[in-house]
């Protein structure tokens, strides 16, 4: 977000127009020879003046006497310039060069800083011979008036040898010293201002950890305030409050951290509005302020460097600023520039200076095998150690002496200090002391600790109170030799702790401040590996790369997330653990629930919980809100209307997130009135409307559309006066009601509903708003299918530079080719089927490619859905292939970070290399989902969508279901079994009164071919017919459960007299009759061993081929039967199939008619299927047309039986779906039992299931007391479609943006 007036903010900071490529001056070979300085020289020809680039003087640059890491070069500029960039050489003609380097820049020559890059002290790549000239332009510029040169490997085949070039301009700007008791007071050309746009910036440098840098206020309680806190920097913003409080105008932002450290520091605030970008050290924040006021209203004056006297009470507290400040600019004025032109109120400074006090601190900079030693008294009685540190690590040696007879040392130890005592001249004189906690949080803490006259104290940042102090056995007696940091040497006590990284800083030893400069020069004490006069802690928690509110900590060499409780997971909690939709969920074989998704993946919309109903062949989304149907409205503001608020539990990005990417969205609305009119119809004012997302006003009902002010009934031409559009614009005194359904989804969901006609007397109103439900996911489905291996699609370059992540499927029959690439100079990035079973993601940020590959121990080009998750950032890279085969890498400690590509990215073939042939789908970068399908339909050689997807996912398809292609996905066709859902995994069954029957008649194979065919939901035409190629077999199944006997359960007649039979005898057990002609008497079975009649549910199984038989009783082993030789194995032209009864003329089975027929069946009957017919679900499904009666009541029913699937994950085991009684996230385990639920979720369901078998139970006895003396004659009849009977009903049946809101086809039973 570029805000107006950046460019001037920059020529406010005195940055020159080097931006533009001007700043490339050479610094440091126009120097004198003086200006160089460096460690050591090796010969008189090699000294550091002759280190000047191209130059053949003396010997031709600089070597060092010791070829070590502790050598460094150094430049004078002679004043503070602007650095842009450095190049170096070898020395002319030798075997001498430096191939990697480190940069430190100072003001001073003291306190150096090393350069950073992407978070780390950077190693700058160098030479690899003496002639070539190697140059590097710096990621930011630095101030500096000095540039140290710090070789860290060199020639292999000679020494260190090195020339040099700077490269960059002059700087200028006035510094002003403050004391903390100044303060500068810039006053307004008018008493008030009000500000629309802002842009103030400046530089400062201190060793404080706390302080007003700058601070404005006004009457009205707006202000702007800058201070340290912490040695962090906080920004915080009020543009108004208003007087109730429900307005909080208040906004702060924290950046950086570790500002303590007498560096100097860049900051730029610019507002425009309410939006702001706040700039620390070229890192910038955007954000926008709260409330609703766009001015910043301030008064009289703005002040810099702490508050003035007469700040508010409120604002008091604060400390003043200590530091040296620079370039201060407000608004386009230099407030710098005025200070010296004394133009500016400065009388509170006692002496005002231009210029930077440098600190007598001297840093000492710690890594794991670093020491200092430093000289003290010895034979001393008493013990006396100070200093000052800083660190992440919690744990590390800080000082070790020996005592004449014993040893003390003092570390970190779970970041508290801990101070171990051993004297070793009597036993049990160990001692052990500890204080402070936390301490290693990257601040300065000082320690102080004394031993004197049989005690010791020690005392944590200068805190007396909290001193601990403890008594000694026996006096102590100094060695004079104390160790910071490290304590390599061989002892009989060692140190406990290991070394400390860090820094230090006012060493003293024996009350005496430590003399490093004299250490540093060799005159007194010595060290290994220790960099004096320079701190170089990093944050690495600062800027945050733990995204979506992960938790960031750290060690001095590393930082880690922690991602708990957030939805992601990764090494920076880049990655979602949700999926992105409920259509993903359900092809991952997830039943119907809530679950939790993520439409943008690893984008900036959080997950949020969503109910998913997956019971019909489309998926729907739904997400609830907090009213209550019926809600009653009373109250009212002062204009008469009442507000009704409604909550989702969403915010309006997420449910954008839905509605934007669904193929159809709706939500029902009623409005049930008294004397209460809604719209007004036909001309007047709405009293009534609604708000959707965009927060626009609506002023059409449920059933209507956009721009037309009626409701469903006005649409239908049915309201209750023909005068008015509604039936509530009638205004009568009875109840009324207006409902229907809003399905224009860019309006969706209903935000607020505002009623304005309840204040009259006898008004009354109450509101019901449903769900917001929506259908489909264009995401997930959005695919192209490359045809040629020179196909390919092509957009915009991939924009991921610290952290990127790639998702897709594919499929294909080949062995190899690019799925994607993008390049840079020298980065790129790479994702590719390298062999039949081999992934491929390789990449370079600019220290080297890097691949990781992922073999599958499957082939890949089976032409089945494969899934690819490519992931890129600061910690690691890491591949993963269908959600289970996973390589990771982790970055190298100190490289690049950041990914620069300018080509476009390819999809496909790219660059020459063989590109991809097969099918690519729901492609993510970033979260971000590309539009495969749009770009295809523009784009030869390569076709929007994908067939074939039930290679992958037909195994969904459940009891002989069929997967059938779809070009958005696939559909089960159920229509020749005895199931019916998404994965023809639902009962069909029904529950028979006595004397119920259900019959269905086979046609004539005369009139087979002229029978209508059944078109279910998916536009698949089956027949009804059974196959009879083959009458030698046939297979019968379906469940029942009873608690009656006797009676019949299936019966299979034919136009002969072959029949057969499935019956309950007296006593329960299952009685099997099959007569195919050629015997005297039927072909029975018995079942003897079980009485089946216990009101349980069983599944009963019969298959026959020719003469042999199976039969299979619920769980049981499969028992063989065989029909004997005279009987015939033809069952000749089945003509009926009866269920619970026989009712049929000509011959039949007396045996069946006087033991099994009469009363007839009472119980529940499903999944009937014989040779792919289900007749009982014809006649309970009425989208069915098929040739089958019902006698008698029958109520659907599954008859408690459950589906015959395997659900692939138990919900207590399932990480996305939760309990809709309680989660709330981010999902708390410790709400939750071991097995995953929720106990009083499991109490309330268990209430509610009883509830509604009490009301199921009275329902069914209410019909039975209603139907018994009526007909029992039942059919199915789909009325035809009703033709629009006006304009605006033809509007929104053929607009497309509508889905049609008015039922085309009402279903009627009639029992």
């Amino acid at each position: 977000m570029a805000l107006p007036g950046m460019a001037k903010a920059l020529e406010f900071l005195n940055l020159p127009a080097t931006v533009t490529g001007k700043c490339e001056d050479s610094l440091a070979t126009p120097l004198p020879y003086s200006s160089f300085t460096s460690s050591s020289v090796f010969i008189t020809g090699s000294g550091a003046g002759y280190a000047k680039l191209i130059r053949r003087g003396g010997s031709g640059g600089w070597s060092p006497m010791d070829t070590d890491r502790y050598q460094w070069l150094q430049v004078d500029l002679g004043s503070r310039k602007q650095v842009f960039a450095v190049a170096t050489q070898g020395r002319y003609s030798s075997s001498d060069w430096t191939s990697q380097y480190r940069l430190l820049y100072s003001d001073t020559g003291k306190n150096w800083r090393p350069y950073l890059q992407d978070g780390n002290i950077w190693t700058f790549p160098g030479n690899s011979n003496s002639e070539s000239v190697v140059r590097h332009e710096l990621q930011h510029p630095v101030l500096a008036r000095y540039v140290r040169f710090i070789p860290v490997e060199w020639s292999k085949e000679g020494r260190i040898g090195l020339r040099v070039e700077v490269y960059g301009c002059s700087y200028w700007a006035d510094v002003i010293s403050f004391d903390g008791q100044g303060v500068i007071s810039y006053r307004f050309r008018s008493k008030k201002i009000k500000i629309v746009k802002d842009v103030i910036s400046l530089k400062f440098r201190t060793i404080a950890e706390d302080g007003v840098l700058l601070h404005g206020e006004g009457q009205q309680g707006d202000y702007i305030s800058l201070e340290l806190r912490h040695a962090r920097l906080q920004l915080s913003i009020n543009l108004g409050s208003n007087q109730y409080g429900s307005i909080q105008g208040h906004t702060s932002a924290t950046s950086g951290s570790l500002l303590d450290d007498d560096h100097w520091h860049s900051v730029v605030i610019e507002r425009y509005r309410r939006n702001v970008n706040f700039t620390l050290d070229h890192h910038t924040q955007q954000f926008r302020t709260n409330g609703e006021f766009d001015h910043l209203d301030l008064d009289y004056e703005i002040n810099f460097g702490g508050l003035p006297v007469s700040a508010k009470p409120s604002s008091g507290g604060r400390d003043n600023f200590v530091g040296c400040m620079e370039g201060i600019t407000y608004n386009g004025d230099n407030i710098t520039n005025l200070i010296r032109r004394r133009k500016v109120d400065t009388s509170s400074f006692r002496n005002l200076t231009f210029s930077c006090a440098e600190s007598l601190s001297v840093p000492v900079f710690f890594n794991s095998s670093s020491f200092l030693q430093l000289p003290g008294q010895s034979d001393s009685d008493m013990l006396s150690v100070s200093l000052s540190f800083r660190t992440w690590n919690p744990s590390g040696l800080l000082v070790y002496t020996a005592l004449a007879d014993g040893v003390v040392e003092v570390g970190l130890s779970d970041g508290k200090v801990t101070v171990y005592i051993n004297v070793t001249q009597r036993k049990n004189t160990r001692i052990d002391i500890s204080s402070g906690s936390g301490l290693n949080d990257g601040q300065w803490h000082s320690i102080h600790l004394n031993a004197l006259e049989n005690y010791a104290m020690l005392t944590i940042d200068g805190d007396e109170a909290s001193t601990v102090r403890t008594a000694i056995p026996i006096q102590i007696t100094t060695g004079g030799t104390y160790y910071f940091g490290g304590y390599f040497l061989r002892t009989n006590t060692p140190p406990l702790q290991r070394s400390f990284q860090g820094c230090m800083q006012m060493i003293h030893v024996d009350d005496q401040l430590a003399d490093l400069r004299a250490v540093e020069q060799g005159i007194i004490g010595t060290f290994e590996n220790v960099s004096l006069d320079m701190c170089a802690i990093i944050d690495r928690c600062i800027p945050n790369h733990c995204e979506h509110g992960g938790r960031c900590s750290q060690t001095w060499d590393t930082f880690s997330c922690n991602c708990n409780g957030t939805g992601y997971t990764g090494a920076t909690c880049h990655t979602s653990v949700y999926q992105q939709s409920c259509e993903e969920y359900k092809y991952l074989g997830k039943s119907s629930g809530n679950y939790w998704i993520d439409p943008d993946g690893s984008g900036p919309i959080s997950p949020f919980r969503v109910t998913c109903d997956m019971t019909e062949d489309r998926v729907w989304t739904a997400a609830k809100n907090n009213l209550s149907p019926q809600t009653s409205v009373t109250s009212a503001d002062q204009e008469g209307k009442a507000v009704l608020q409604l909550d989702y539990n969403m915010t309006a990005e997420q449910a954008f997130a839905i509605t934007s990417s669904a193929d159809y969205c709706e939500q029902h609305i009623t409005y049930a009135c008294r004397m209460s009119r809604l719209l007004n119809s036909p001309e007047g004012a709405p009293f009534t409307w609604w708000v959707g997302r965009a927060k626009e006003k609506q002023f059409y009902w449920g059933g209507s559309g956009p721009g037309i002010q009626k409701c469903a009934c006005g649409i239908e031409r049915n309201c209750t006066n023909p005068k008015h559009y509604c039936n509530c614009d009638a205004d009568q005194r009875q109840w009324r009601e207006d409902a229907g359904l809003l399905v224009y989804k860019d309006h969706l969901p209903v935000s607020q509903v505002v009623v304005g006609d309840t204040a009259r007397a006898g008004s009354e109103a109450k509101v019901t708003v449903g769900p917001l439900r929506c259908q489909g996911d264009r995401n997930y489905w959005n695919a192209a299918s490359f045809t040629s291996p020179a196909s390919y699609l092509h957009f915009p370059s991939f924009k991921g530079e610290t952290s990127a992540d790639i998702s897709f499927y594919f499929k294909t029959s080949s062995t190899y080719g690019v799925f994607l690439e993008n390049l840079g100079t020298t980065d790129f990035i790479r994702i590719e089927l390298r062999a039949a079973s081999v992934i491929a993601f390789s990449f370079d940020v600019g220290n080297g490619a890097v691949e990781l590959g992922v073999r599958s121990p499957t082939p890949l080009n089976d032409n089945q859905w494969h899934r690819v998750q490519a992931e890129r950032n600061v910690k690691e890279a890491a591949l993963q292939l269908d959600g289970g085969h996973r390589e990771t890498r982790p970055a190298p400690p100190q490289g690049h970070t950041r990914l620069e590509l300018f080509s476009q990215l390819y999809i496909g073939a790219s660059g020459g290399q063989r590109g991809f042939l097969g099918c690519i789908r729901v492609l993510q970068m970033n979260g971000v989902t590309l539009d495969l399908e749009g770009r295809a339909k523009e784009t030869p050689g390569v076709q929007p969508g994908c067939r074939g997807h039930c290679n992958s996912f037909g195994m969904h398809c459940r009891n002989g279901g069929k997967c059938v292609e779809q070009y958005n996905g696939y559909t089960c066709d159920c229509s020749s079994t005895a199931y019916d859902g998404p994965f023809c995994t639902n009962d069909v069954g029904g529950y028979f009164e006595t004397g119920t029957l259900v019959r269905y008649d086979f046609p004539p194979h005369a009139v087979a071919a002229a029978l209508p065919v059944t078109v279910d939901a998916k536009g698949q035409q089956s027949s009804l017919i059974p196959a009879e190629a083959d009458s030698s077999r046939e297979d019968l199944s379906f469940s029942f459960s009873t608690s009656n006997a006797p009676s019949i359960l299936v019966y299979v007649s034919s136009k002969t007299q072959d029949y057969l039979a499935v019956v309950l005898r007296h006593n329960g057990t299952l009685h099997i009759r099959y007569s195919l002609g050629g015997l005297k008497e039927p072909y029975t079975i018995d079942v003897d061993h079980r009485n089946m009649a216990n009101g349980q549910p069983h599944h009963v199984n019969i298959t026959r081929n020719v003469r042999n038989i199976q039969l299979q009783l619920d769980h049981y082993p499969v028992s063989t039967y065989t029909l004997p030789e005279a009987s015939d194995t033809q069952f000749n032209q089945v003509k009926t199939i009866f269920l619970g009864k026989v009712f049929e003329t000509g011959q039949i089975d007396p045996i069946l008619i006087e033991r099994y027929n009469t009363p007839g069946f009472m119980g529940c009957l499903s999944r009937v299927c014989f040779n792919n017919v289900a007749p009982l679900k014809a006649a309970l499904r009425s989208g069915v047309a098929a040739p089958v009666t019902t006698h008698g009541i029958l109520v659907p029913s599954n008859c408690g039986a459950s589906p015959l699937t395997i659900s692939p994950l138990s919900s207590a085991d399932d990480p996305w779906q939760m309990d809709a009684a309680g989660a709330v996230f981010p999902f708390n385990e410790e709400r939750v039992g071991r097995d995953g639920v929720e106990r009083h979720s499991a109490v309330v369901g268990g209430i509610i299931a009883v509830t509604i078998f009490c009301v199921l139970c009275i329902l069914v006895f209410v019909i039975r007391h209603m139907f018994r003396h009526k007909g029992s004659y039942h059919t199915n009849e789909a009325k035809g479609a009703e033709s629009a009977d006006c304009a605006d009903a033809a509007i929104i049946v053929n607009d497309p943006a509508f889905t049609e809101t008015i039922e085309e086809s009402k279903k009627e039973w009639f029992i």
